[in-house]
Formats: structure tokens, C-alpha cells, sequence
């Protein structure tokens, strides 16, 4: 036979954390994005806790996603974060599919030379002409990422002699070079001051920094390079088990 809880049992206290938590968590739930989050130490005396306290419920709010903190200036209610699902796509098609309107401001569109790494990539030679389009990629107005893009003359010729396209991916469809496959790099990094000054965060926060290499069936067609802002760019990667005996 189970115990009997009587009616003088009193049930166990929530943690003073979670109050703060629960308590914040209500008082942010109807708030804009960018609006303030109370402080720590209006929340210490509201609640007569210790700041670590405080801090422990703001923290569980933060990896929870609601709350951002902002160096030097607070912490405030997040903003929407875009989750990109690892797939063989644009910009222009992962922002419009998460329902962001995105745009794009170019930075630098030139022929160069090859480096070993891009001719290597594209699988041209070494000082071969290539297109180097540099832009910054926004989704509702907002700095999302800089990404850079490498295009062999030979494969993409009298690119820079008309109008820039809209969408990369677009403009290769239409010459038949839509993208089919292709491999890509992600690593973390911290924010340099140039690319902190496009983005709209400070220097030494986090980005995600994803290479590119795509190919028209067995044609290198694009090698690219973005830095995203991790504050507002999460990568979703599904997963599934290969159909073999687990061992």
C-alpha cells in the first residue's frame, strides 16, 4: 500500500531558482524581442535571494533561448533565432522557407587569381580567373551573415558583365549549373573587428563559419565561405541510423 499524504504534510518548497526563473519567465512572455529583462539586483531585492541565485534562474533562461546577454550593456529578451536545416540550398531559399524575408548587400564582385586553396576547391589551375563576390546576407532587414563566393571564369564566363543576380543559385539554374551536390565545413570561431562592424555584434563573439564546395553533377561550380552570427543562426542537422545490426 502506497504512503498516505495527509492533509498537514506540506508539499515540498520550490528552489528559490526556479521562483526567480518562473517569476521571470512570466514577466517576459508577451515582451518584444530587445526589451530589457529585469536586472539582477532588482531581482535579488524583489526576492531577498543571493545573486547567484539570480543568476543561476537567468542563466537557465538563456540556454533556454528566451533571454540573450549583451557585453557590457545586459541582458534583454532574444530575438528568433533562424535554424537552418543542413541541406544543399541558398540563402535566398533557407530564409524564405523559415518565413524571413532576405536580401543582400554587396561588398566586393571582381575577377582575381586563383589562390591554392580556391583552385584546388574548384579544381582549376593555380592564378586561373575566378569571380570573387563578397555579400552581406540579411534576413528581414537584420545582418545575418558574410558570405564570400568563388566562381571559375571558365565555368560561369562574362559573369561580372551584367547585372549582379539576385540569387546566385538562380543565376546558375539558368545557365544550367543549378547546384545537384555538394560538402560542407562548419567550425566556431570568434567574430573578428571587420566582421563584428557588418554583422552588428561585438568583436570576439561567436560565429559559425561554413564552407562550401558544390558541384553541378561532376562540375566544381561554387566554393563559398560565411560567417554567420551565433546569436541569431542555429544549423539543424537531422540524423538517422544506417539499416545494419547494431554492434
Amino acid at each position: 500500500m502506497g504512503d498516505v499524504i495527509t492533509p498537514n504534510q506540506s508539499r515540498p518548497a520550490m528552489h528559490k531558482h526556479v521562483q526567480v526563473r518562473e517569476y521571470v519567465r512570466a514577466l517576459i512572455q508577451d515582451a518584444e524581442p530587445g526589451s530589457p529583462a529585469p536586472s539582477e539586483r532588482e531581482l535579488v531585492q524583489h526576492f531577498g535571494v543571493a545573486r547567484m541565485t539570480v543568476r543561476q534562474a537567468l542563466d537557465a533562461l538563456v540556454s533556454e533561448g528566451l533571454l540573450e546577454r549583451v557585453p557590457g550593456r545586459g541582458t534583454f529578451v532574444a530575438r528568433a533565432r533562424v535554424d537552418d536545416q543542413v541541406r544543399l540550398s541558398s540563402y535566398t531559399e533557407e530564409m524564405a522557407r523559415r518565413g524571413l524575408k532576405p536580401d543582400s548587400r554587396t561588398l566586393l564582385a571582381r575577377m582575381e587569381s586563383a589562390g591554392p586553396g580556391v583552385a584546388r576547391a574548384l579544381e582549376i589551375g593555380e592564378g586561373d580567373k575566378v569571380v570573387h563576390w563578397q555579400r552581406l546576407r540579411l534576413a528581414d532587414r537584420v545582418p545575418m551573415s558574410i558570405e564570400d563566393a568563388y566562381l571559375a571564369d571558365s565555368i560561369v564566363p562574362r559573369f561580372l558583365d551584367q547585372a549582379l543576380p539576385a540569387s546566385l543559385y538562380v543565376e546558375l539554374r539558368r545557365r544550367d549549373l543549378l547546384p545537384t551536390w555538394g560538402e560542407d565545413s562548419i567550425e566556431s570561431a570568434l567574430a573578428r573587428p571587420e566582421e563584428a562592424d557588418l554583422l552588428g555584434v561585438a568583436a570576439g563573439d561567436p560565429v559559425l563559419r561554413i564552407a562550401r564546395r558544390a558541384f553541378a553533377g561532376n562540375i566544381a561550380v561554387e566554393v563559398s565561405r560565411s560567417t554567420y552570427r551565433a546569436d541569431r543562426f542555429t544549423l539543424w542537422v537531422p540524423l538517422s541510423r544506417p539499416h545494419s545490426p547494431v554492434s
